[in-house]
């Protein structure tokens, strides 16, 4: 039989996931392809390189949609109309904080750093599926809000679903203390001080 070319000499799938560690450390433009190659190992060479990924684009591509299919699940409780929507929410923020403190990859969340990292106006498509995630996170947090005044929990106010942006603006800056080496039990406090805000919201019996 007619061999076709050089066995790879890497799992691919660990490949992905050492290209989305890079990406979540250093943001997409900050991470080359040499980092790549020596994360990958076993002496990468470029044409091996594209010939198993193509680009460098589509590398981050596969390790977006990696992280989004693992890590990013963490805030999911938001939809979850089996919780009520102060637990949801609370539910959300722990498990978020508690992933991004975790051991075996960057601090932190990809999606929320790679709004704060520097990117070329070429880059900024590449991260539209980043955009989406912080977008279907916020309507998360903004349909906890709506359930707990439809619930009538929470009062109906012009004031109350600005508390869907202070969530969200918290969440967001989770990041900033994780890699700031805050405690996470710190930042676990933080969290039953911020869930304060939605119970001075509540209604009054």
């Amino acid at each position: 039989m007619m061999r076709t070319g050089r066995p790879r000499q890497f799992d691919r799938d660990e490949a992905v996931i050492g290209a989305m560690h890079l990406f979540w450390e250093k943001g997409y433009d900050a991470t080359s392809l040499a980092q790549l190659k020596a994360s990958i190992g076993k002496g990468i060479t470029a044409p091996s390189f594209y010939a198993a990924f193509g680009s460098k684009e589509a590398l981050f591509n596969e390790a977006v949609s990696c992280y989004l299919k693992t890590h990013a699940r963490v805030t999911e409780p938001l939809w979850d109309p089996a919780l009520p929507p102060r637990q949801a929410l609370e539910t959300a923020l722990l498990n978020s904080a508690r992933m991004q403190y975790g051991a075996g990859h960057p601090r932190g969340c990809m999606v929320a750093l790679s709004v704060m990292s520097a990117c070329s106006e070429e880059t900024r498509p590449i991260l539209k599926p980043l955009e989406e995630s912080r977008r279907r996170t916020r309507e998360g947090i903004g349909h906890c809000v709506k359930r707990g005044i439809a619930s009538g929990e929470l009062q109906d106010t012009a004031h109350t679903p600005a508390l869907a942006v202070s969530f969200d603006s918290f969440l967001l800056g989770i990041s900033t203390l994780a890699r700031d080496g805050i405690p996470l039990a710190d930042t676990e406090r933080a969290i039953a001080q911020m869930m304060r805000l939605w119970d001075v919201s509540r209604v009054t019996p």
